[in-house]
């Protein structure tokens, strides 16, 4: 599933290639990729003629500002979604769900193989919280200021949950996956079984400082492509390449030469270093 990194690759390509630019129709190839509203001809009607100002980021969802307080295009890409800025001769592909025309011939083309990912039109003067109500129970995202020491130590004192659960909570970080959950706790040294309860305060401050880190390491490599993910040009991402742990199963850790293990908790599957990640945190 695409995670915060991919997701904001996503966004700053669409702002690169779609702003200012008028959508002139759209072909909604399967109707429940539409979230709202519940007519598809409504979908369309709503965004066609409007352009988009900007794209925005909160946690794994995608908002579009579109121009002249015309609403707001939302999308999820869930497991397997893909938004491709192609020309519109390009061949479809058999899991293209949405296609969104705009001028020369472009169009942005949302494609899903596993049929998950979720597209909605918020009209104008209606919260957009009412209707794509995840993003109400959204944490902090790791780059505003909201998310500080303090913030993630609230979040997760007093849980008797393992560490790498809680990461994949969005209502404790908002954008962090199984991806970069197990690479924020290689870089911090906690193993993934450590209890919330039982972390200090200095491994939390460890924590939060690894979970930028390793975000923005990937933002810069354009994220993270092991099966699905590509960026809007259609381009995989080229984190997977450096990635310390995860994926990494028998593999040699890149810092002390130990094999890296996996387990699974809660049905997810933790990649760590014994040697390297050896903080569990037990309170004094």
């Amino acid at each position: 599933m695409p995670e915060l990194p991919e997701v904001e690759t996503v966004r700053r390509g669409l702002n690169q290639l779609t702003l200012n630019q008028e959508i002139t129709g759209g072909d909604v190839l399967l109707d429940r990729t539409i979230a709202y509203p519940f007519s598809v001809g409504e979908f369309v009607n709503g965004i066609e003629k409007n352009a988009i100002a900007t794209w925005h980021r909160r946690g794994k969802y995608l908002l579009a500002e579109l121009s002249s307080s015309s609403g707001w295009l939302g999308v999820h890409l869930r497991m397997t979604g893909q938004l491709l800025w192609l020309h519109r001769d390009e061949p479809l592909h058999k899991h293209t769900r949405v296609r969104l025309f705009f001028g020369e011939h472009q169009e942005l083309r949302f494609v899903d193989q596993r049929t998950f990912g979720k597209i909605w039109w918020i009209p104008p003067g209606v919260a957009v919280e009412s209707i794509m109500t995840g993003l109400a129970k959204l944490a902090a995202d790791p780059f505003s200021p909201e998310f500080t020491v303090e913030y993630l130590a609230n979040k997760l004192q007093n849980r008797r949950r393992p560490i790498k659960t809680a990461l994949l909570d969005q209502s404790v970080v908002a954008g962090l996956g199984n991806i970069y959950a197990d690479e924020a706790l290689f870089k911090s040294g906690i193993l993934p079984e450590t209890l919330c309860i039982d972390l200090q305060l200095k491994q939390i401050e460890l924590l939060r400082t690894a979970i930028i880190q390793v975000l923005e390491t990937s933002i810069e490599a354009g994220g993270t492509t092991f099966s699905n993910f590509l960026n809007v040009k259609g381009t995989n991402g080229n984190y997977g390449g450096v990635a310390w742990v995860y994926n990494r199963a028998g593999e040699p850790c890149r810092v002390c030469g130990a094999a890296i293990q996996r387990i699974r908790l809660a049905g997810r599957s933790s990649h760590f270093c014994s040697q390297c990640q050896t903080l569990r945190g037990v309170k004094s």
